[in-house]
């Protein structure tokens, strides 16, 4: 099962993505540890109404709880770099504070 529950703060605006036929919406999360070197930056990523409602009602710093899937890339750069990510695609975002 893939499911990822997260509490943590906006660490800029939210950006929705022009000239998709899906609405789309790309955020950053700061998830605290214990530290602050723990501390987890983690990209969001919401589609459709959920995307709208993100990018009309959130700013940088609010907190939010995300509710969603784990998702994992490779892609190829122009230059031949081979590169990775991890993001969590958003089911339910939660406007807390």
């Amino acid at each position: 099962m893939n499911n990822i529950n997260l509490i943590g703060r906006l660490t800029r605006d939210p950006e929705p993505v022009e000239g998709t036929e899906t609405p789309l919406t790309r955020m950053r999360l700061a998830v605290a540890g214990k530290t602050d070197d723990d501390t987890l930056f983690i990209d969001v990523v919401a589609f459709t109404k959920l995307a709208t409602s993100c990018a009309e009602h959130l700013s940088k710093g609010r907190q939010v709880a995300v509710t969603g899937k784990l998702r994992y890339r490779e892609w190829e750069t122009d230059e031949g770099s081979r590169r990775s990510a991890h993001s969590v695609i958003a089911d339910r975002v939660d406007f807390l504070g």
